[in-house]
């Protein structure tokens, strides 16, 4: 059983008539290997869009969610404690549930070395995390990013690649269409933050293309646990 469904499950035994966590946070995630492929609806979402890898705020997050919070105290840690520092709540929350999701694709190794681990074997698990959550980020990375690796491109040209990339994306899902202008360009904005600070990308001034070499715990880890597609993704240098 997945880590964070065992503690939800153990949590409901030991609380009596205690009220039972929402659908939402009960609901699994999918990984990516799991993702529907073809053109069936809504493979694609936007919640990218809220925010990139968010390093410190991440590791926050795990930390509480390594402890099997109930939903009260979920919402005490980020409301009363206000554990990720933002200004607002509304703000805190809307990271905070973007965070969770991609945190609980991993296990619960993941998650403890994303709390503790070096500041490499954190990102790179965020990144890995990302893909797995966000299927428009996956492919992009796969089809965009690989396919300028492929061709010994020197830099990312998403202005020139972005749109045909997304009619790709529509032919798979054609909700996706429905993304108002401003949504894809903010998409696009995070993927690229995603990048640089996964050292993909030199920056996000230059989009020079720097495949990072990934370090061998994560590369152990993912293939533990079976993730030979978000590998594939992420191991460019072999």
């Amino acid at each position: 059983m997945h880590f964070l469904a065992f503690h939800q499950v153990r949590a409901g035994a030991s609380a009596g008539s205690r009220t039972m966590p929402s659908k939402a946070m009960q609901k699994p995630l999918l990984g990516l290997r799991d993702l529907p492929n073809g053109n069936l609806m809504g493979i694609y979402n936007a919640e990218i869009s809220a925010g990139s890898l968010m390093l410190p705020e991440s590791r926050r997050i795990a930390r509480l969610l390594l402890t099997g919070p109930s939903p009260e105290q979920w919402l005490d840690a980020l409301k009363l404690d206000n554990l990720l520092q933002k200004k607002t709540p509304a703000t805190a929350r809307r990271l905070a549930q973007l965070i969770r999701k991609r945190l609980e694709t991993l296990e619960e190794e993941g998650l403890t070395l994303v709390a503790t681990g070096s500041h490499e074997v954190a990102t790179q698990l965020l990144f890995a995390a990302a893909i797995k959550h966000s299927r428009i980020f996956a492919d992009f990375v796969r089809d965009v990013y690989a396919g300028n690796l492929r061709r010994l491109e020197q830099n990312l040209s998403p202005g020139k690649e972005w749109e045909g990339f997304l009619a790709e994306c529509v032919r798979r899902d054609p909700e996706l269409a429905n993304f108002s202008d401003s949504t894809k360009a903010k998409v696009l904005q995070v993927i690229i933050r995603v990048l640089a600070e996964a050292h993909y990308l030199d920056s996000t001034r230059t989009l020079r293309l720097t495949p990072p070499h990934l370090n061998p715990d994560v590369v152990s880890y993912l293939e533990r646990h079976g993730e030979t597609s978000v590998l594939a993704i992420m191991d460019m240098t072999r």
